[in-house]
């Protein structure tokens, strides 16, 4: 177990970390899954922390524990200017404002009622073709949760279909290792969040990024939790992972049936998953088709074009 000292120069400090009768102290322990020990010097007036844990959760925590002085003395010196500004409230019809102003919106019927479905349902099933919005707008809902207080983190998850490499032989961590394969989740949260944001956001904890093989075990309690690509799960995996829900959570499960990876294409996951959930409430599908594609408008007569070809050529 490591451990990271860390000095406060005078009573206000104390005050900002510890807290009124160490609450906060004991929230950031929580929060950060460490242990802090803490040393007073009355002859003068300061403190001294010791922080113990994992050693990226003990860097994690010294780090919170600078910006939030950091933070307090910058309000203390210039409070006008430091106050964080409060967010702009969003029109009637938007869904979310990004980090540079732009206002998220369904732009087609399907869109409309797969968020209204997110919004009516615990868990959520949206299916077809790329470029339909079925990431986007679920990372859009998480956020507007979370922002909201509804959940208390993010969770997002795929299926690692290997080609080639055995992530075994990858260089790396596993953070390293199948950061390509979340990579497209990652470009929706940096567009909406921004890049400095979203990995202040993962390195707190609040979103976190996870190969679906790593959530065995979990139960996952007041967060949005959001599986991409579920056509290239096997049925056992899928619900593994519709298990994993816990109290206060919600989960979106997007997916294309017509880009299934798998060896065994008729053992996708999701496409079981579409007959054995059909007739359970709770549980709500959404379709999408190439007339809800968002992308460049040429992606829509590529996918016509495939969608002939491959009905001339079963």
């Amino acid at each position: 177990m490591n451990g990271r000292k860390f000095r406060l120069k005078n009573r206000e400090e104390i005050l900002v970390i510890l807290g009124t009768q160490d609450e906060d102290l004991r929230e950031l322990e929580r929060a950060m899954k460490v242990q802090i020990f803490v040393r007073h010097h009355p002859e003068t007036e300061s403190a001294e922390l010791t922080v113990k844990g994992a050693p990226a959760a003990v860097e994690r925590t010294v780090r919170r524990i600078r910006e939030s002085l950091e933070d307090f003395y910058r309000a203390r010196l210039a409070p006008e200017e430091a106050r964080p500004q409060e967010q702009a409230p969003v029109p009637e019809g938007a869904l979310y404002r990004t980090h540079y102003g732009e206002l998220v919106k369904p732009r087609t019927d399907n869109q409309r009622k797969y968020v209204e479905a997110i919004a009516a349902h615990d868990l959520v099933v949206g299916v077809g073709p790329a470029g339909t919005g079925k990431t986007y707008l679920a990372a859009v809902c998480a956020l507007a949760a979370l922002r909201s207080g509804r959940v208390k983190r993010i969770i997002l998850t795929r299926p690692i279909v290997e080609a080639g490499e055995k992530l075994g032989y990858l260089p790396g961590d596993v953070s390293e290792k199948v950061h390509p394969y979340l990579r497209p989740l990652y470009d929706a949260f940096h567009a909406l969040l921004g890049p400095e944001k979203f990995r202040a956001l993962r390195t707190d904890e609040v979103i976190e990024t996870v190969p679906l093989a790593y959530m065995r075990g979990r139960t996952l309690e007041s967060a949005f939790i959001i599986l991409d690509e579920a056509q290239n799960t096997l049925p056992e995996q899928m619900k593994m992972f519709l298990t994993r829900m816990g109290m206060d959570s919600k989960m979106v499960v997007t997916g294309d049936v017509t880009q299934i990876d798998l060896r065994e294409k008729d053992r996708s996951g999701l496409v079981l998953a579409r007959e054995i959930l059909k007739k359970v409430n709770g549980v709500k599908f959404a379709t999408f088709t190439a007339r809800d594609v968002s992308r460049h408008p040429l992606v829509k007569d590529i996918l016509a074009a495939y969608d002939g070809w491959e009905k001339a050529h079963p």
